[in-house]
């Protein structure tokens, strides 16, 4: 157990990575409020949608209620384009395989599911945390009939893009691209959620910027802006009753929301600024540690969301995880992300495992799984055995998220980094 009892604990929690507004918000709210514009229309949601693909590069944006509604109208159109339009009361993706990151949240995957499809894992590539594109190209050769490709970005650090999009490319396959946790990252130089054919921003209350909850559609594609603008208001059409043809969703964005992104906006670039200095501070601070940070291709510029420690491998105490349990034994010079965490904790700030792989999580343990091995070999998670290295199973059992709020101080900052220097002594 953490020993450091005497280091004193924070008055006000230190959070992993909590809201941070400005006053602006309040006055786009009152503005909704004033002008009566409470429901999913009204001048705050025009101007997301203006700021959002501005900013990003894109032709449109959709307001949605959150990034999980737009990977979900996302694999939608995704499906219909890969696999033509479906029969009435079923997905076109309806017993579909769809290749997905397998380090991630599972709001990534879970739109698989909604529309029919079966999620295939494709597993990590250490320079990054993203998935492998070498892996993915295997998976192609296992099954070829895949035409849906679902990417996402971990902790706002930019996969390899143009080495998937190559591979896409040539199977004729779909991107699409969840960049929730990487808005305001570039990949040589070119934003993120600009490279698939359908992507996702969130501003759910611990990203970047946030509305408390909410997210956007961006694509090039009018006519999929459109389907997804009909789609998200129940697929009411253009007639004086209401009228109905096909599915639709509750899923635009209330106007109310979008008065707090709209506020949030102009922050944007700095809140990435004071993300990036928390990590460089991270990095400095424990560059004496048998530790390392969560990597940066130098092709990519991320957006700092969440600053992550990786224990090294020989400085790993013993340590066990259940379904919801852990249990680990505390050994001279050695730590292990548990410890790391209570050590956290203790001071009254908030740290948080990294991202089970989804391969191992208990919904989704049967589905194929892919990995490779040193010589590029792909496997199923049926032959996972004799040297094959799952990577995101490895970076969860030694990696952990650091506390990355942008209105920690660098006294509360340099504590959080004392704590962990303890768990190794």
């Amino acid at each position: 157990m953490f020993k450091g009892n005497d280091i004193k604990p924070f008055e006000s929690k230190v959070w992993l990575s909590s809201p941070t507004m400005h006053g602006e918000e309040i006055k786009y709210m009152t503005e909704a409020y004033e002008t009566n514009w409470m429901s999913t229309v009204g001048k705050n949601i025009n101007e997301v949608e203006r700021l959002v693909a501005e900013y990003i590069g894109v032709k449109y944006a959709v307001a949605l209620s959150a990034g999980t509604a737009s990977l979900h109208l996302a694999m939608k159109l995704a499906g219909i384009d890969a696999y033509g339009m479906p029969e009435v009361g079923h997905g076109a993706l309806e017993g579909k395989k769809v290749f997905c990151t397998d380090m991630t949240f599972d709001a990534t995957v879970n739109p698989v599911v909604y529309e029919g499809g079966i999620p295939v894992f494709i597993d990590t590539e250490r320079e990054s945390w993203n998935m492998d594109p070498k892996a993915l190209e295997k998976a192609f050769e296992i099954y070829p009939d895949v035409k849906v490709v679902v990417v996402a970005h971990l902790y706002g650090t930019p996969g390899k893009v143009d080495e998937i999009n190559a591979i896409l490319k040539k199977h004729n396959a779909i991107l699409i691209e969840d960049a929730a946790e990487s808005m305001g990252a570039t990949y040589k130089g070119v934003q993120t959620g600009t490279f698939g054919k359908y992507n996702t921003v969130s501003f759910n209350g611990n990203k970047i910027i946030t509305g408390s909850s909410g997210g956007c559609f961006i694509t090039d594609d009018l006519d999929a802006a459109n389907k997804v603008r009909k789609w998200s208001t129940q697929a009411r059409e253009n007639a004086a009753w209401y009228q109905h043809e096909e599915i639709g969703y509750n899923y635009r964005m209330s106007n109310v929301i979008a008065g707090v992104v709209r506020g949030q906006f102009p922050y944007l670039d700095e809140h990435i600024a004071q993300k990036k200095a928390i990590y460089n501070r991270y990095k400095e601070g424990l560059k004496d540690l048998p530790v390392s940070m969560n990597p940066i291709p130098d092709c990519c510029e991320p957006n700092y969301w969440l600053s992550c420690l990786l224990i090294d491998e020989e400085a790993m105490s013993k340590q066990v995880r259940g379904e919801q349990d852990v249990c680990y034994v505390k050994e001279e010079g050695k730590t292990c992300p548990t410890e790391v965490l209570e050590a956290i904790s203790s001071i009254n700030a908030e740290g948080r495992p990294i991202w089970k792989p989804m391969h191992m999580q208990p919904i989704y343990r049967l589905n194929p799984f892919i990995v490779k091995d040193g010589n590029g070999r792909a496997r199923t998670n049926a032959y996972i055995a004799g040297g094959m290295v799952d990577v995101g199973a490895d970076i969860f059992q030694r990696g952990l998220c650091l506390p990355s709020d942008n209105k920690m101080t660098v006294e509360q900052q340099d504590k959080i980094i004392e704590v962990i220097k303890e768990c190794f002594k």
